[in-house]
């Protein structure tokens, strides 16, 4: 996918980056990155694969007073806040996804998880270096007041309107926080999230409508991918994974072949990749990716009771949907969530277990390659780490499923910064003549690049 728009591109900053699902959609959108911060070292090294590779396809002007390793946020702004003070009023924009369990509906629900308190380090950020725009984007449990556990009652204060009163009294406009369905910008999978979209008040002076004028925008944004990949309908699970379907029997086996990534552990197998079955998506999700240059692949090793056990799941139960409480019990399944996929709808919503949504024809789990193209990452996109971890270990460690299901999906992210971008190009129209602009667009550019690269 090419970028939208022609160098010098704007720039941002992407905090709690993750693999760089956001970071990815803005790129393509054509936001130039400067750097990004996560603590976790597995997300991390995706990241690096993806944006600061020599052979990256959206690589990144990292500066060079910041290792190109894990950071946590706290640890960027107590050790380079000098560096970051010289950055500011020349960033376009600065985004960030803030951790989310705490959140989450999918999740168990804790007010008191320190996690949530992520996004007062974001706006720590933002008044250091006081970009044009601001992206914010996280569950929409963010805007439902929170109990902490073990307590009674609710807090009358969300976290989200603690985040906006924070963002009014740096002078941003950032009260137009909207729920967006990612199913709706082209990504095939029913994902709520809700993002805040926050303005400088002397850019906001030239916005007719603020805030609001930049979600048509994103709305139009999402509606042109939309028609361009799903014919102006929802893409289907079908639609978008249909080429990595292995099947049953001596087919599957005819259309395995052993799991090939490099140093990877031995008895997995993975699908003998030939090629999208002709759908936009699957084209688009391909293109440029060499017949057997995919990663994360492998296939679960599944025991023959439980694979018999998923397929009459299939041939039984109501697809699209969690299974129901009596259909859990009889075919003892103890998870609290397990949703069959339907190939005609939306894959439901990932997280960062694998068993919680079932393949729509396989019996089986999904892979980490089907996890991504539901999420929209492109094949080429590559993913680092380990496939799963479990127990404490969850805690300090961030595997192949738990980067894809903590993504921000890039085709939203893209829609987004289009959005955005446009706005600011809008700005930049209205309030200085055009060569003026220009000349004052590129002037921050290299300014922002320069000093980000000292």
């Amino acid at each position: 996918m090419k970028k939208q728009t022609s160098a010098p591109s704007p720039t941002f900053i992407d905090l709690f980056s993750g693999c760089g699902g956001l970071s990815l959609g803005l790129s393509q959108a054509g936001w130039q990155g400067l750097f990004a911060v996560e603590r976790a070292t597995d997300a991390f090294e995706t990241f690096r694969a993806n944006f600061l590779d020599v052979r990256s396809r959206h690589r990144f002007h990292w500066p060079k007073w910041l290792g190109q390793r894990a950071h946590s946020i706290d640890e960027v702004l107590e050790g380079h806040r000098g560096d970051l003070e010289a950055l500011r009023g020349s960033v376009d924009l600065i985004a960030g996804g803030p951790p989310c369990q705490g959140f989450s509906f999918a999740g168990k629900r804790n007010g008191a998880d320190p996690r949530n308190k992520m996004f007062e380090r974001y706006v720590s950020f933002v008044d250091i270096i006081r970009p044009k725009f601001l992206v914010l984007e996280n569950v929409p449990g963010m805007n439902v007041a929170h109990a902490a556990r073990g307590k009674s009652g609710r807090s009358q204060v969300t976290y989200y309107t603690k985040l906006i009163g924070a963002l009014s009294d740096l002078g941003y406009e950032a009260s137009g926080g909207m729920e967006l369905d990612a199913a709706e910008f082209g990504v095939p999978q029913r994902r709520k999230r809700l993002v805040v979209v926050g303005i400088r008040s002397d850019i906001a002076k030239g916005l007719q409508s603020g805030y609001a004028e930049v979600f048509e925008r994103i709305r139009a944004a999402g509606a042109k991918q939309l028609a361009e990949y799903g014919n102006g309908k929802v893409v289907s699970a079908e639609q978008a994974i249909s080429d990595l379907v292995v099947g049953s029997g001596r087919m599957g086996k005819q259309r395995t072949i052993a799991y090939a990534d490099i140093g990877a552990r031995r008895g997995y197998a993975q699908l003998n990749y030939e090629g999208p079955s002709g759908t936009a998506y699957q084209t688009l999700m391909n293109e440029g990716v060499p017949v057997g240059e995919m990663d994360s692949m492998r296939l679960a090793n599944h025991r023959k009771d439980v694979e018999a056990r998923f397929a009459k799941i299939l041939a039984r139960c109501r697809r699209g949907v969690n299974l129901s409480s009596e259909d859990r019990e009889r075919f003892g399944m103890l998870k609290h969530r397990t949703v069959p996929m339907s190939p005609v709808q939306p894959a439901p919503t990932l997280t960062t277990l694998p068993d919680d949504v079932l393949h729509y024809s396989d019996p089986r789990i999904l892979t980490v390659r089907e996890c991504a193209r539901l999420q929209s990452f492109p094949d080429w996109f590559i993913f680092k780490g380990k496939y799963t971890t479990g127990g404490e270990r969850r805690r300090v460690e961030c595997p192949r499923y738990t980067q894809v299901g903590n993504a921000v999906p890039p085709l939203l992210a893209r829609a987004v910064g289009v959005g955005v971008l446009d706005a600011l190009q809008a700005v930049q129209k209205r309030i200085a003549p055009a060569s003026k602009t220009d000349g004052r667009k590129v002037t921050l550019v290299k300014r922002a690049v320069a000093l980000a690269g000292r």
